[in-house]
């Protein structure tokens, strides 16, 4: 359990290899309890890290605890978490559009601000190689979200 004392210098560690494995153990485990909740205002504090790689294993992660979250830690950091959608990087923008359905799903009072944030986002500044790509996540997220609004 030595990686839970040092979890921000793990989860943004050089060696991206181990990092990557680290956040995808982390995101497996954290589907089936809450052992890594408590760390949630640690995973918060890498949403704007200087690495694409790591603000991305930020929004999975929290995205995988947001059903855990019954202290409402998300009313803090979910205007933060919607600004990814239209990240610098394009990988990263599409990370979180679709880590934005796991969140409406754990926690659906988010689910109009998610909406309107992604109805409003400027994808202008990305290549039209990859506008395409985010228009078909943010379209598959909003069908999702729309889906689990009451009639």
């Amino acid at each position: 359990m030595m990686y839970k004392k040092n979890i921000i210098q793990n989860l943004t560690a050089k060696d991206d290899k181990y990092a990557c494995a680290l956040s995808e153990k982390i995101i497996s485990e954290s589907k089936e309890s809450d052992e890594w909740y408590e760390y949630f205002d640690d995973f918060a504090s890498l949403l704007n890290h200087t690495k694409s790689l790591v603000r991305n294993r930020a929004l999975y992660i929290l995205a995988a605890n947001a059903q855990w979250d019954d202290e409402n830690r998300f009313d803090g950091v979910i205007s933060e978490f919607l600004t990814h959608i239209t990240d610098e990087k394009p990988i990263t923008s599409r990370q979180c559009v679709k880590a934005l359905a796991q969140i409406g799903v754990a926690k659906p009072q988010y689910i109009p601000m998610i909406l309107t944030a992604l109805k409003g986002a400027d994808l202008s500044k990305y290549k039209d190689s990859m506008r395409p790509l985010i228009e078909k996540d943010m379209a598959e997220t909003e069908k999702i979200l729309t889906d689990l609004l009451p009639v």
